[in-house]
């Protein structure tokens, strides 16, 4: 099976509600999805979402880097040279880790394709069904709870809790919400890099104090204060996970061998893709640390890929953040994954088990070669 092509479009799809952080506010589901097309006409599929304050990645920037760097030396591979393709992919360019990402999945979708398996069973097996947590974005205590309410009563029992814009406010929305919804939910937060390191131990310590149990802590600091989370994991009792200081597997070494958190988020727009997610979840493993599976506000192309290797991977893969379909209005994709509430469902079709795509715009200048 060789790569005879690669082709771009894009994906649009509503939210059901605004997706608000502390770094940005979100009202659809755009992707950038690439198409890998062979010359025995099968076609990969792969996508990525547009994450400039995170990745620095545009889908703009994500089709001028592959149609210039790294289709050109795509074209004419064979699939069954897995390992080749993603050296390709890794090390053509610096950097562009959510481009590598979707080139990355479409390859793997045809990996699967050739050897007639579905994606998770060649990666190493596992279960085909899989459960979810769902974000709550930051917003006023009211709205808040009626979201966690909302999420509740469609059957989510674990909310990954968005906040870091305004610390006292934040605890008020942490102890509101564990007041109402810890019987029925474990509770997450996620602070998107908002509180500096004394801020993150005043906030986790009264907040203990009052009898909040929180799984985890995600990111309360910027990316780089990576001193910033080791002074944070020594002085509190809830666990503290690094997402944003952990791109690469030589940064999560660092994390880990300094004690500085004690969970990793694993998430493909910032590995590059699933080899180097591979990687990162061998390297936890070595080190007893635990992981999540999280994805960046992409739909279910993408997230169908994380939830392959979060089955593959599941001694090292506790935890898993997998609500970007599950936050849209509808899926577009059919066949493959299924994405229901919070249960997520793995077919054992080829790859990544796409039957075709709703919506889907081709881009018509995006075609490689020309």
């Amino acid at each position: 099976m060789k790569i005879k092509a690669v082709r771009f479009a894009k994906l649009k799809v509503p939210l059901v509600t605004p997706f608000k952080t502390a770094l940005r506010e979100v009202s659809f589901i755009e992707d950038l999805v690439v198409l890998i097309d062979t010359e025995c006409g099968q076609i990969g599929y792969g996508s990525a979402a547009s994450t400039p304050v995170i990745t620095g990645d545009t889908h703009q920037g994500m089709i001028a880097i592959i149609q210039q760097f790294i289709a050109p030396k795509l074209v004419g591979q064979e699939i069954e040279n897995i390992n080749q393709l993603t050296h390709i992919i890794q090390s053509t360019v610096v950097g562009n880790s959510s481009a590598k990402a979707a080139l990355e999945l479409a390859v793997y979708d045809l990996w699967g394709k050739l050897y007639q398996a579905p994606l998770y069973k060649l990666l190493g097996g596992g279960k085909s069904e899989l459960k979810t947590d769902i974000t709550i974005s930051v917003d006023n205590i009211d709205k808040m709870l009626r979201d966690c309410q909302r999420a509740v009563e469609q059957g989510f029992d674990v909310l990954k809790i968005k906040i870091g814009n305004n610390l006292n406010q934040d605890i008020e929305r942490v102890k509101a919400i564990h007041a109402g919804f810890a019987a029925k939910t474990q509770l997450r937060l996620d602070v998107n890099q908002g509180w500096n390191a004394k801020q993150t131990v005043f906030a986790l310590q009264q907040l203990e104090k009052a009898g909040v149990v929180l799984e985890l802590v995600e990111q309360p600091v910027k990316s780089s204060d990576i001193q910033g989370l080791k002074y944070i994991t020594e002085r509190v009792n809830t666990p503290i996970m690094a997402d944003e200081s952990a791109f690469s597997p030589k940064q999560v070494i660092q994390l880990l061998e300094l004690g500085a958190v004690d969970i990793i988020n694993i998430k493909l727009m910032k590995t590059g893709g699933l080899s180097r997610a591979i990687e990162i979840a061998n390297i936890t493993a070595q080190y007893q640390a635990e992981c999540m599976i999280g994805c960046m506000l992409e739909g279910s192309i993408a997230v169908a890929g994380a939830a392959h290797l979060a089955s593959a991977k599941a001694q090292q893969i506790s935890k898993i953040d997998l609500d970007g379909p599950a936050l849209g209005q509808y899926d577009p994709v059919q066949g493959g994954v299924e994405f229901s509430g919070p249960q997520i469902c793995l077919s054992d079709a080829p790859g990544l088990g796409i039957e075709s795509i709703t919506g889907l715009e081709l881009i018509t200048n995006g075609v490689w070669p020309a």
